[in-house]
């Protein structure tokens, strides 16, 4: 019991490490030199549309990719250190770390390019829906906010798919088989995508939210 819950801390450490891996402040310093900070240029996001505004597209798609390959080193890691639970507990550690890394003060990306690494390691069965389901209502004419309504939208499909993939116990492909695990962590990794979502959508418009008290 003792190793069991030590493997799952290792595994949960090991997949916040990887989330902080700056992989849009190399890119950037590949690209520029160090002159354009992604944290406090454009939008201030970290993330691979920031760089693509900022950068070009060839350099927000190394971030997007670095992104996501945060997600999929880290769940493959707590994979192998403590199982399928360890996957989903890495998987969940790496949007954590990617949101709020300590090494800079806790100011990180949004989490959705990570999350779909943790998606396409521990439910594959379900990324191209993910995808589909993003891009689909993202251009869906008339929204006011079609990437927050996007994440929020993707992010909920996700979960339910989750759900229903634990309860009728699904295929999964490589992924883990499906147990309550899935869905528990999806919705671990949910919250904290949309919770930041929310934090940074009223800071640009407060009074979409209410007055700030």
């Amino acid at each position: 019991m003792r190793m069991r819950t030590r493997n799952l801390l290792t595994a949960v450490a090991a997949g916040y490490l990887a989330g902080t891996a700056p992989s849009a402040a190399v890119v950037a310093r590949l690209k520029t030199g160090g002159s354009v900070d992604l944290r406090s240029a454009g939008s201030g996001n970290p993330g691979g549309l920031n760089a693509v505004r900022l950068l070009g597209r060839r350099a927000g798609a190394a971030v997007m990719v670095g992104d996501v390959g945060k997600g999929v080193i880290a769940c493959v890691v707590g994979r192998r250190i403590a199982g399928d639970l360890g996957a989903h507990l890495a998987g969940v550690a790496a949007v954590t770390g990617h949101c709020y890394p300590l090494w800079t003060g806790f100011r990180g990306g949004k989490g959705v390019a990570t999350s779909f690494g943790q998606c396409l390691s521990t439910f594959p069965v379900y990324a191209p829906v993910d995808i589909a389901v993003a891009v689909a209502v993202a251009r869906w004419p008339g929204l006011r906010r079609p990437t927050l309504t996007s994440v929020a939208a993707s992010s909920t499909v996700w979960l339910l798919a989750s759900v229903l993939w634990w309860r009728r116990g699904g295929p999964n492909l490589w992924g883990p088989h499906p147990t309550v695990s899935l869905p528990l962590a999806n919705a671990a990794t949910v919250s904290i995508i949309l919770a930041k979502a929310r934090r940074r959508a009223q800071r640009e418009r407060p009074d979409e939210f209410g007055s700030r008290r």
